[in-house]
């Protein structure tokens, strides 16, 4: 009898040791469950939505759209300046040369004016020489150059030069007065500048008495 009193009472003990371990596993199985129910809300929180998602597509896009634009606009940009020093290259091809030639154009117009003024049997020689002049003028012309007119214009730096001033009462100040060589342009480029003799106001005479 005290026997089976003494098994029961095992029995019992055994059932209140292993209750409380058993309650332990399910409380940390439930705090698992809770840990890992939070952590998914959290994530799930953290996701952008569907709006932002948009959103944030919708403005890459606007920015890879305005840098197509403006990668569009730099080659247009390339491809219209390389066009432009091209023709530039074959506009002003031969500068060199026409500049070279231009000394030799004056001489000739020198000899046509010298030959001009006397009335001696060399007129056949000035035809000539006039003829060869005006060849000159048709190939400077074919080129694109082309002399342009100095005399009685205002004084402009940028297409004259001043080799000195002279006192006139035909021409205003600071206008040319005399042209002593031909300036040219080559298309619209300045190929010489015309050397020139600027006027000034004549001065007043004096009223001293002696």
């Amino acid at each position: 009898m005290a026997k089976k009193k003494q098994k029961k009472t095992e029995t019992q003990t055994e059932t209140q040791t292993e209750t409380p371990e058993e309650a332990s596993v399910e409380q940390v199985e439930a705090s698992v469950e809770e840990t890992e129910a939070a952590e998914a809300e959290e994530a799930q929180a953290q996701e952008p939505s569907l709006e932002e998602q948009l959103a944030a597509s919708q403005e890459e896009t606007r920015k890879n759209w305005e840098m197509y634009l403006r990668e569009r606009a730099d080659l247009e940009n390339f491809r219209k300046r390389t066009q432009r020093d091209k023709q530039d290259a074959i506009r002003f091809a031969n500068e060199s040369i026409l500049r070279e030639l231009l000394p030799a154009l004056d001489n000739l117009e020198r000899a046509v004016e010298h030959a001009s003024q006397n009335d001696g049997d060399d007129q056949g020689l000035l035809q000539g020489v006039q003829m060869t002049l005006d060849q000159f003028y048709k190939a400077f012309e074919k080129f694109g150059a082309v002399p342009f007119e100095s005399k009685g214009e205002p004084f402009d730096p940028a297409r004259h030069q001043a080799i000195g001033q002279i006192e006139t009462a035909d021409q205003p100040a600071n206008t040319v007065a005399q042209e002593m060589q031909k300036g040219y342009m080559l298309h619209d480029r300045l190929l010489r500048p015309a050397m020139v003799m600027v006027a000034k106001a004549a001065a007043e005479p004096s009223n001293t008495e002696d």
